[in-house]
């Protein structure tokens, strides 16, 4: 382990030296193990944040009050220490630079997004992705000032956005961002990525240009 940040009072950013590596596609993810004494075993799935240029990859790590990893990544880990990883994993919700996309992620589902946009920045092919992220509040959105700065559009459900009031995403949301011919990724929550889907088919996008991928308390 290298570094460890703690953006906001609930997440944990991890960067980490994999020996070896092989380099990751923007959308990917590894999987953290940990085997206590006793020899019991529990991982989870974390997406990657970092670019696959950056020497470091970057999970970032949302702390679930009943979460056997997330407490113990959020609360122990230290640099210095070594975690048991495995990856990249993954192959389904990729962006591998080429095709334009619209990107909708619901609070740390905006993680993978994050990894999307570095790699357009590396490519300078950053007018390629479109971003809305929905989150409870600004101060609980790891990541916020280099999404706006990238363009991502962010809405807040629980305090006012400009003249937006509060409110969860609508219809309405996406239809600025939509274009014919993206690819769409969804990434969130079980309910919104369900949601979001929804709306998104709602207003005439195929359903098979929506690729999801769903996160909860068990990863």
């Amino acid at each position: 382990m290298r570094e460890v940040d703690r953006p906001t009072p609930r997440t944990v950013q991890l960067r980490l030296a994999v020996p070896d590596r092989v380099d990751h596609l923007a959308g990917q993810h590894y999987v953290v193990r940990l085997t206590a004494e006793d020899g019991y075993r529990a991982q989870r799935s974390y997406s990657v944040a970092s670019a696959p240029g950056d020497p470091l990859v970057e999970l970032l790590v949302e702390r679930l009050d009943d979460g056997e990893v997330s407490t113990f990544l959020a609360d122990v880990v230290e640099p210095g220490d070594e975690l048991e990883v495995r990856g990249p994993l993954g192959g389904f919700f990729v962006w591998e630079g080429e095709r334009p996309a619209l990107l909708v992620a619901g609070g740390t589902g905006v993680v993978p997004f994050v990894s999307m946009l570095r790699t357009a920045r590396e490519l300078g092919r950053l007018e390629l992705l479109r971003l809305l992220v929905s989150t409870r509040t600004r101060a609980e959105l790891p990541y916020v000032a280099e999404l706006e700065a990238d363009g991502a559009v962010v809405l807040t459900t629980r305090e006012a956005t400009g003249i937006r009031p509060a409110g969860r995403l609508t219809g309405p949301d996406l239809v600025p961002l939509w274009e014919p011919g993206q690819d769409v990724y969804v990434c969130g929550s079980d309910p919104f990525a369900e949601a979001a889907s929804q709306l998104l088919v709602g207003l005439g996008v195929p359903a098979a240009t929506i690729r999801l991928e769903r996160f909860g308390p068990s990863g």
